[in-house]
């Protein structure tokens, strides 16, 4: 089933991937495939039930994918898309903006 997107771009980009945590999930999957339990540590602040969330839901936008080894124990890894890695600029644009403008500020102190 398709999703009806906004017809503003930006607002589209922003269902995507807004709010406090996709970002960071994209951030650390832009580096290559990770388990749950790395992205849970490097994004120590989320709990468990919101970064499954969020996984569930940038797996169903197609950014995210998930892949089950059938091992015992499990072990599920999640990578990104070719849609997910296709956001590597717009990390990096917000990477250079963030850095700069606290350069700005700490000046300014």
């Amino acid at each position: 089933m398709k999703k009806e997107l906004p017809s503003c771009s930006v607002e589209t980009t922003l269902l995507l991937i807004g709010g406090k945590w996709k970002v960071l999930i994209l951030r650390d999957l832009i580096n290559g495939t990770k388990r749950f339990g790395e992205l849970k540590k490097s994004i120590n602040s989320i709990s468990q039930k919101v970064l499954t969330q969020q996984l569930r839901e940038m797996e169903e936008d197609g950014l995210v994918e998930r892949t089950v080894y059938a091992e015992v124990p499990p072990r599920v890894e999640y990578s990104l898309t070719e849609d997910g890695m296709s956001l590597k600029p717009v990390l990096n644009s917000m990477l250079a903006w963030g850095k700069q403008y606290k350069e700005r500020i700490n000046a300014n102190l």
